[in-house]
């Protein structure tokens, strides 16, 4: 039996649906099945107004590492601006860290995690 069939059966899953179909679903984008007992998260969010400054305040003081994505915010450079410097205040003030890691990305990172930003 393959790995594919095993998982299928370990996940309730008839032959009318496979495992690809069974992932690529809705209702499972909020669920980790493979580390649900995790205590934190490296969570992707995309900054989308300022309220979104929140919820990435909130998920740092729960301690997860935060993927912005804040292209959509990109063309209203001073709303851009306040919102980075909010979250960059805010993490430097729980100790934690900021740092760039494309284009349109940054990562965020909780109290006692570091982000090391120099190239070898």
């Amino acid at each position: 039996m393959g790995m594919l069939q095993k998982l299928s059966g370990l996940l309730g899953l008839g032959k009318e649906m496979d495992l690809e179909e069974y992932m690529d679903t809705d209702e499972l984008e909020g669920v980790d099945i493979l580390h649900e007992g995790a205590d934190r998260f490296v969570k992707p969010i995309a900054l989308e107004s300022e309220s979104d400054v929140s919820i990435v305040e909130n998920e740092l003081s729960r301690g997860n590492i935060i993927l912005l994505n804040f292209a959509p915010l990109a063309k209203q450079q001073t709303r851009l601006k306040n919102a980075i410097g909010e979250l960059k205040s805010y993490t430097m003030k729980i100790n934690g860290d900021v740092a760039r890691i494309g284009n349109e990305t940054l990562i965020l990172t909780p109290e006692g995690i570091k982000i090391v930003k120099r190239k070898r």
